[in-house]
């Protein structure tokens, strides 16, 4: 017994050893497992947070710096937006002397203009960049890329520019105004997608002066208007042949009943204008010849007279949707938005009124054909900023009920905005939408953000700070399909 007891005290004396011995292994295969296991779920967590898609990309204008700014919109649980960077190669703008003007997109690019204090006499023209995203169509449906950074393409900065103000897109052709060389650049995006090594074409079309504003018809003729309110030129149009490579002949001129021209644009064959007094319209001449003013019939549409200066009611810019041509007219609780249907032998005034507060005018006109079907307008009231109070922008139903006339338009509601900070032409709000018509965004210089907007639930769903001084703003894309 005592022999067997010694033997089974070794026994254990041995097998504790081992144990002891086994221990640390045992604990670290132990461990092992479920640190495995918290990776594991750790990375599906990741995973599941980091699948967000891309909405569109977004350009700015950044008043401070004189600078266009990019950011990808993403989408995941909510709208974020990256972080803006400068596009690559902007040229550095002297913000005491240069202004950035418009801006518009067309087939991935877009282009800006600048104007300088000097009258075109220091740094003043264009330039021409890349979005960086790539649209593929399928024919019902396109698939949209944002792999690519946007990067500038061309500029074009002197004394020979002529200080542009405005930059027009007809037919996706950029159309800029050289105000003081009396005429206006065109440059086709279709060359560089074309042969993005060719070196850049533009061409100079004679046409217009001082302050041009200008109509494209069917990409044969430009109607080029002078802003002069008396003396030879006003209510001058200059009409000329759209040619590839410019044109320097003006085919022949007319004038309108009242000069101080400052908008135009074509719809339904017909040209519009915006004088001093009212609308003028007249039929597109596809095929300009010399001596061929005599064929021109203007006509005259009244927008009224205002009931405290007697002045001729008259806006200052028109955008086009459909068979329409909308602008906006009046002041305070005369303010309104104006619809003429351009299809029609004598288009008649649709009149929807804003009812703004006193000292506001309705600015920033925008439309747009959202994804499930509703045709919007917004307006933003404008005003002096000097006046303190609060900012809203309008939202009209175009079409309640779907029928394409809108002479059933209405405000549907007044949505309470940030900030502008407005100095003379620019620090206004500014809004525009991605391509698919999910999302608005606009921006509130004041405030320095830009503000996303369902335009399927019609309320904002995000908002967006951003440095410096946001003002015009271009959506490039739209949240692709297979995402």
């Amino acid at each position: 017994m005592g022999i067997l007891r010694l033997h089974r005290t070794k026994l254990s004396l041995f097998l504790g050893l081992v144990l002891l011995e086994l221990l640390p292994l045992i604990v670290q295969a132990e461990s092992k497992v479920p640190e495995k296991s918290k990776s594991d779920q750790h990375s599906k967590i990741s995973k599941s947070t980091s699948r967000t898609r891309t909405v569109c990309r977004l350009f700015f204008q950044d008043r401070a710096t004189q600078q266009v700014k990019w950011a990808d919109v993403r989408k995941g649980k909510t709208l974020t937006l990256e972080t803006p960077a400068v596009i690559d190669g902007f040229p550095d703008l002297d913000t005491e002397s240069q202004n950035l003007v418009q801006m518009e997109q067309s087939l991935g690019t877009l282009m800006v203009g600048v104007r300088d204090q000097e009258a075109g006499q220091d740094q003043s023209g264009w330039v021409f960049f890349d979005s960086g995203v790539k649209e593929e169509s399928h024919g019902n449906h396109s698939h949209w890329y944002y792999k690519k950074q946007p990067k500038v393409i061309g500029t074009r900065l002197d004394t020979a520019q002529g200080n542009p103000a405005h930059l027009y897109c007809y037919q996706g052709v950029f159309y800029l105004a050289n105000d003081r060389n009396s005429g206006y650049t065109r440059l086709d995006p279709q060359w560089y997608r074309d042969d993005p090594k060719a070196n850049i074409k533009t061409g100079f079309h004679r046409g217009g002066g001082n302050h041009i504003t200008l109509a494209v018809a069917a990409e044969k003729t430009g109607y080029s208007t002078w802003i002069d309110g008396g003396g030879p030129q006003k209510g001058m149009v200059d009409v000329t042949r759209i040619l590839p490579d410019g044109n320097e002949q003006i085919a022949y001129s007319f004038a309108l009943p009242t000069g101080a021209i400052h908008g135009a644009t074509v719809c339904e064959g017909k040209v519009f204008f915006a004088p001093a007094d009212g609308i003028c319209w007249c039929e597109a001449d596809l095929n300009p010849l010399p001596g061929s003013q005599s064929k021109v019939k203007v006509q005259h549409l009244s927008l009224g007279e205002d009931p405290e200066t007697k002045k001729p009611g008259r806006t200052g810019a028109f955008t086009t949707q459909r068979n329409y041509v909308l602008f906006v007219s009046g002041t305070g609780d005369t303010a309104r938005l104006c619809l003429l249907n351009a299809s029609l032998d004598e288009p008649a005034l649709i009149s929807v009124p804003l009812k703004m507060n006193e000292g506001n005018s309705p600015a920033g006109l925008e439309v747009v054909k959202t994804a499930w079907g509703k045709r919007l307008a917004f307006v933003f009231h404008n005003h002096s900023q000097e006046l303190e109070q609060n900012e809203y922008l309008s939202l009209i139903d175009l079409d309640p009920n779907g029928d394409l006339d809108y002479q059933d338009a209405q405000v549907l509601k007044q949505i309470k905005v940030g900030s502008s900070k407005v100095e003379g032409h620019y620090g206004h709000h500014a809004i525009t939408f991605d391509h698919a018509g999910r999302y608005a965004f606009w921006t509130e210089p004041g405030a320095g953000k830009i503000q996303a907007f369902s335009l399927k639930s019609l309320k904002p769903v995000e908002s967006f700070s951003v440095s410096g001084v946001p003002t015009k703003v271009i959506a490039v894309g739209q949240q692709d399909r297979r995402d």
